[in-house]
């Protein structure tokens, strides 16, 4: 069985000529054709601010706030945040790439095409999300949970994921052969996943486990 990830619809990354950002950055906030370079916005109040064809390089997040913010046509590159708070918030044609992320608390969010390349994740709170067209190529995360998240065509390529979370998932065309899925949990969720034959065998005990089946 082939191992090679769905394809799945890539984020726009042709930015236009972006200006570098001046000023303050406020909850509220329209920004549009922006270049934010290796900015701290330690703890910075992001609430219901919106970006547009904007771009993050070498910036640090630790502990802001992007609950009900919305990120469109954007790349995230080299950013470093020990804690981020995007609950609720709206992320579509994105890229995030190697960037180093500690707790990812984006429950409830919206995310349509958003790829993840490379970089460390320790733990990204995706429940009750509705993802569509999400890829992670080259990723390490320490755990991903998608308990109650409506996901449509996700797919993962070489990572290592410590641990998934289905519990209450529904799935529809996502592929998990690219991930390691020996800390899976809520094998329910499973639905609607393509997974490797290696994968099936190893998630055996776990099915049967399930399904109540005694294997003697």
């Amino acid at each position: 069985m082939s191992r090679r990830p769905q394809t799945l619809a890539a984020p726009r990354l042709s930015l236009p000529a972006l200006a570098p950002f001046e000023g303050r950055l406020e909850d509220e906030g329209d920004y549009e054709a922006l270049a934010f370079d290796g900015l701290d916005l330690t703890g910075q109040d992001l609430r219901h601010a919106r970006f547009m064809d904007c771009a993050w390089t070498g910036c640090r997040l630790d502990g802001a706030n992007l609950g009900h913010g919305q990120v469109a046509e954007s790349t995230l590159t080299d950013v470093h945040a020990g804690s981020l708070d995007a609950a609720t918030s709206i992320w579509r044609d994105v890229e995030l790439r190697d960037c180093r992320l500690g707790a990812v608390t984006a429950y409830a969010s919206t995310f349509t095409r958003v790829l993840v390349r490379g970089g460390k994740i320790d733990y990204v709170n995706l429940r009750d999300a509705a993802l569509t067209d999400v890829r992670f190529d080259g990723c390490v995360i320490g755990e991903l949970d998608l308990g109650g998240a409506k996901v449509t065509r996700m797919a993962f390529d070489s990572c290592r994921v410590g641990r998934i979370d289905l519990t209450r998932s529904t799935l529809s065309s996502v592929d998990l052969r690219g991930a390691d899925l020996s800390g899976l949990h809520g094998i329910e969720g499973l639905a609607g996943a393509t997974i490797s034959e290696e994968q099936l065998v190893d998630l055996a005990p776990a099915m049967a486990a399930h399904l109540r089946i005694v294997v003697a």
